[in-house]
């Protein structure tokens, strides 16, 4: 049985069972429940009508968020040449190619993003083990897998955030910080469902969004109305 703390029992009693809240009415409550010391990083859960077991249902993508994610977000890029100087002057963390896969393949994991020319990928592909159950294995559908290296860098600075499908059909995302105004958090948070939305399998058949709750790093979740 998972203990909670007093402050999240007090969150929780601030909620309405089983109550599902208009997108900004969610964001003002998220906004108003107990503070813990440190700024917390607003999530949204989406509960997708797909069988993870298939490949052909799996999502997994980027989007740009509008109002930013509020954090510093570090990139690393494996790219070699202009591209790698290209990465360097949007602003990349860290660039290299055998030697940066050598590093990580050491236990180095300090970083948020990974983004790969298509030419490196001789150099990533053996870090599937170790970046994979992260979610930060570089990928054409998430945009980190790109001959364009310093837009990507830009782009990811700048708010732009991955996202898949987990083992039970769901996705997870921040969508910005407690502390941004509920507007910029609304425009993030719609940003993400819009986008979501048009990432639907051809193959799924029903709702594709079954459940959506935004919820503070250390609170409960609310459940959001989302579309019709």
């Amino acid at each position: 049985m998972v203990k909670r703390s007093k402050r999240y029992k007090q969150a929780a009693a601030m909620m309405e069972p089983g109550r599902t809240y208009e997108i900004n009415e969610a964001l003002d409550l998220l906004k108003s429940l107990p503070k813990v010391k440190f700024d917390e990083t607003v999530e949204v859960a989406v509960r997708l009508g797909i069988d993870p077991r298939k490949s052909d249902q799996l999502v997994r993508g980027a989007v740009s968020l509008p109002k930013g994610l509020g954090k510093d977000v570090k990139v690393v890029v494996f790219a070699e040449g202009d591209k790698a100087d290209a990465a360097k002057e949007a602003g990349a963390d860290e660039v290299g190619s055998d030697e940066l896969a050598k590093k990580i393949e050491g236990g180095w994991m300090d970083f948020d993003v990974v983004i790969a020319s298509p030419d490196m990928m001789k150099h990533v592909g053996r870090l599937g083990k170790v970046l994979g159950p992260q979610g930060k294995m570089p990928s054409p559908k998430s945009g980190t897998v790109t001959p364009d290296v310093g837009k990507a860098v830009s782009d990811f600075k700048a708010g732009k955030v991955e996202f898949r499908t987990d083992s039970g059909g769901n996705v997870h995302a921040p969508v910005g910080k407690r502390s941004f105004p509920t507007e910029d958090l609304a425009a993030n948070l719609t940003a993400f469902l819009d986008h979501l939305t048009t990432m639907r399998p051809a193959v799924v058949k029903g709702d594709f969004f079954r459940r959506v709750s935004v919820s503070t790093s250390m609170g409960p979740g609310a459940l959001v109305q989302y579309g019709a």
